[in-house]
């Protein structure tokens, strides 16, 4: 009997909205436009946040680097000045390697060469913006990246200073175009390097492309780039991550006697976790995570209004129906019931609008910028949850107010 009476409003709901299809259409577009923004939002938001989870994670779980930073100090004076730490340096980061034996880690060693050279295949070459990048037999592992075609490096490649390297995915795409790259040779500086690797595609970070790299022996770097002040970078991966903490506390320690840094004296050094990095950057989310819920709020407050005053124009014009209704015994849990199902299927469906059209917005939104995009499951239980409020909050007023209209009165009205 329930069921029954249940579709019996629906039908009732139904034949209603097509009667002023004009006012439902517009209330329908009020609604569906704050959802729009709202899942348009999250959808990005979402997008974002997986991309930067990806992207960032090639840093290799469980790692931690030691580099130069800068912090800022105060003087006698009570004035800011600002204080460079010193470089690593070669000698400080063979040192620290030498003296690191924490259990379950891996020290790696590395350097950039250069950010702006040129590489030459036969006759082919590129333009001078391939980064080259000084590394030892732990690099690839410790930053989380993968070769798709050869090999990586191996002790003996970094023991005998062997002039052979692993490129970047977009090499495949233009110096090594059509060809098989394994065992090319490239040049670079002049130097003939046998290429025996490819690394997997990592995309672009914030503009910078992880592609356009070219990883050859430390050694090798440090002759053919002798730049003054080369700042050195050491990467150590924890292959147990309960030990983790323990392990930065030890390398904490051991790069301080390194830098022969007396206990008063703060670290002059800076270590960096790949998940603090990663929590960092997805912390700035939540400020468009609050955007959407303004805009959520905002959403219920409008739509309620529009949703509410067009279902109380509703009650008036339909009062000598509902008059009827009560005059044939219907009872007023009945009306009300009738009208707020009325109510919560204008609300579905222009959340549902919201939902398809936010949807295509933040795809669009998520391709254009290279985004990652994933179907937002939340923002989308988010939206039905909005539209629902909206319809629950504007629809019993006026449900309330055509369930307590007194028959008699209802039938005298024209």
């Amino acid at each position: 009997m329930m069921l029954k009476l249940f579709k019996e409003n629906i039908r009732i709901a139904f034949g209603s909205i097509k009667t002023q299809i004009l006012r439902t259409i517009l209330t329908v577009l009020i609604i569906a436009i704050g959802i729009t923004a709202l899942v348009g939002i999250l959808t990005v938001v979402t997008a974002l946040e997986n991309t930067v989870s990806t992207n960032f994670a090639s840093m290799g779980a469980n790692t931690f680097n030691i580099n130069q930073y800068e912090n800022t100090v105060r003087n006698r004076g009570g004035n800011e000045r600002e204080v460079i730490n010193p470089i690593i340096s070669y000698p400080e980061a063979v040192a620290f390697k030498n003296k690191y034996k924490y259990p379950f880690t891996e020290t790696s060693l590395s350097f950039t060469a250069t950010s702006k050279a040129e590489v030459k295949y036969l006759d082919t070459k590129t333009d001078p913006e391939i980064k080259i990048v000084g590394v030892d037999e732990h690099f690839i592992n410790n930053s989380g990246l993968e070769t798709t075609l050869g090999r990586s490096f191996n002790q003996f490649d970094i023991e005998n200073n062997t002039y052979s390297c692993v490129v970047g995915s977009d090499f495949e795409k233009g110096l090594l175009k059509d060809v098989n790259p394994i065992d090319k040779i490239i040049s670079i500086r002049g130097a003939r390097f046998k290429v025996i690797g490819v690394l997997k595609e990592k995309g672009s970070t914030f503009g910078n492309s992880q592609d356009l790299r070219v990883l050859i022996p430390i050694q090798v770097a440090r002759s053919l780039f002798t730049a003054p002040n080369i700042n050195y970078t050491v990467s150590v991966m924890v292959s147990k991550k309960e030990l983790l903490d323990q392990a930065i506390d030890n390398a904490t320690s051991t790069m301080r006697k390194v830098r022969k840094l007396s206990p008063v004296r703060d670290n002059n050094f800076g270590i960096g976790r790949s998940d603090d990095l990663i929590n960092r950057i997805l912390g700035i989310t939540q400020y468009l995570d609050w955007a959407a819920a303004v805009i959520s709020i905002i959403t219920i407050l409008g739509s309620s209004i529009a949703l509410m005053n067009i279902m109380i124009v509703s009650v008036t014009e339909r009062t000598r129906e509902i008059g009827v209704r009560k005059a044939l015994g219907a009872k007023r849990s009945t009306v009300a019931f009738q009208f707020f199902i009325e109510t919560l299927l204008i609300g579905q469906i222009g959340g549902l609008v919201g939902i398809f059209l936010g949807i295509l917005i933040g795809f669009g939104i998520a391709t254009a910028m290279k985004f990652t995009f994933v179907i937002p499951w939340l923002a989308i239980l988010i939206a039905f949850g909005t539209s629902f409020m909206v319809a629950i909050v504007s629809g019993l007023y006026p449900a309330i107010k055509a369930s307590k209209l007194d028959p008699i009165e209802a039938l005298r009205y024209e």
